[in-house]
């Protein structure tokens, strides 16, 4: 009776490993297709080679990497079935940043996506003193897309568009037209050469994350089995607060600390919200946003801060008088253990208060005296405020009207 058992149980495992194999094998086959790829990629020796050395030598590197992205994965994958674009390119991030926001390279590329700032910025990225929109999952998703897509019109096919991200548009080209074709296998050419060597090795590294994440044996194998659910996992969303807003009293009303929070925002430079304008938004896990509903006083006004860029004769005890502050609470604001200052440090400090003028080719007497526009300010307020009349104020800052908005630099002219 025993052996019967036994001969049933492993009669039961074969089976499973047999539709395990072949159901991997028709996702495997699927990835190809999503990307434009021929069948016969999978015979790819680099490619194979590839693969059996993450499932035999760097299998903890890679369920790591795919743990970072585990928070961001699920909507980002929504975002580029919604535009008709391959979600294998999910793995294009996984090979450019290991899914991490704050990745950076030589040529300052930076975020999941790694763009570069020119590129940023022709997609609609911003990056200032307080945010950067490169790190932003969602935004940079978007920037990606729209490149992708882009890319995909001038090439005809996907895997191009893959090999274009990381090489360039020129670089593709060129070596389609020395290699007379676009033909995978001919591009990838290890003795001719046509795409340089990081990125003959870029497409294939692509294929190989997405046909290990989707292994269902690679994961029940190495008890990582959540991460095939991952889609189902609760991720994050999107909530409006004012500008200037702390993690701190958020991450407070929702019960999390500030660095899991922060971590749902890498696009924050600090841990607060830029402070110019009136609204902006922060990301939340899923399962806080009833008690951020409930416990966010949305009508307080936060106490707004800025950034000042040191330069050279700064003291922080100047800084301080400056802003209306003691030399300790600075300190504390700015995490400080010394108060000695280099030049172009960052600090933090109170927003609305016109930073410490330069002194340098004009003399004291000719600089102007600026007032920023707080909550609560008016043109007759401020002009009242200087002794002033609003005409004047107009006149001064070339305004047409007595409108006036949160952070508006005004000109006080001399009486």
């Amino acid at each position: 009776m025993f052996k019967v058992i036994l001969t049933l149980f492993f009669l039961f495992q074969s089976l499973h490993a047999f539709l395990n194999t072949d159901n991997n094998y028709e996702k495997q086959l699927i990835a190809l297709k999503n990307f434009d790829l021929p069948n016969t990629f999978l015979k790819d020796p680099i490619f194979i080679s590839m693969k059996e050395d993450v499932e035999v030598y760097k299998t903890k590197h890679f369920l790591k990497t795919l743990e970072n992205g585990e928070k961001f994965v699920p909507i980002l994958q929504k975002m580029m079935q919604d535009a008709s674009v391959p979600a294998e390119f999910l793995y294009l991030a996984m090979t450019e940043s290991s899914f991490n926001p704050y990745s950076s390279s030589p040529a300052n590329a930076s975020g999941i996506w790694q763009f570069i700032p020119a590129t940023a910025k022709r997609y609609g990225l911003v990056e200032n003193a307080y945010v950067d929109d490169r790190r932003d999952p969602i935004k940079s998703t978007q920037a990606a897309i729209s490149y992708l897509k882009r890319l995909h019109t001038m090439f005809g096919k996907w895997y191009l568009a893959a090999l274009a991200y990381n090489c360039g548009e020129g670089t593709v080209s060129k070596a389609i037209a020395q290699a007379g074709t676009d033909d995978i296998s001919v591009l990838l050419d290890e003795t001719k050469k046509y795409l340089p060597k990081e990125s003959r090795l870029y497409i294939r590294k692509i294929l190989m994350m997405s046909v290990i994440s989707n292994s269902t044996g690679f994961m029940l194998d190495n008890g990582s089995e959540y991460l095939l659910n991952r889609a189902n996992n609760a991720t994050f969303v999107k909530v409006e607060v004012k500008s200037g807003t702390a993690l701190k009293d958020v991450s407070e009303s929702i019960g999390v600390s500030v660095k899991e929070l922060k971590a749902y925002n890498p696009h924050l430079k600090y841990l607060f919200t830029a402070p110019m304008g009136n609204k902006t938004y922060l990301y939340l896990p899923q399962d806080r946003q009833i008690a951020f509903s409930q416990n966010f006083d949305q009508t307080k006004e936060p106490e707004k801060y800025a950034i000042y860029t040191t330069k050279k004769g700064d003291a922080l005890h100047k800084l301080a008088q400056h802003y209306g502050m003691s030399v300790k609470a600075l300190m504390d604001l700015n995490a400080l253990k010394s108060a000695a200052l280099k030049p172009k440090m960052a600090l933090v400090v109170p927003y609305g208060k016109a930073p410490i003028p330069t002194t340098n080719t004009s003399s004291s007497k000719s600089q102007k005296q600026v007032h920023i526009i707080r909550t609560g300010d008016t043109l007759q307020l401020v002009a009242k405020k200087y002794d002033i009349s609003v005409a004047s104020l107009l006149q001064a800052n070339q305004k047409r009207n007595a409108l006036v908005k949160v952070g508006e630099r005004l000109v006080i002219p001399k009486n």
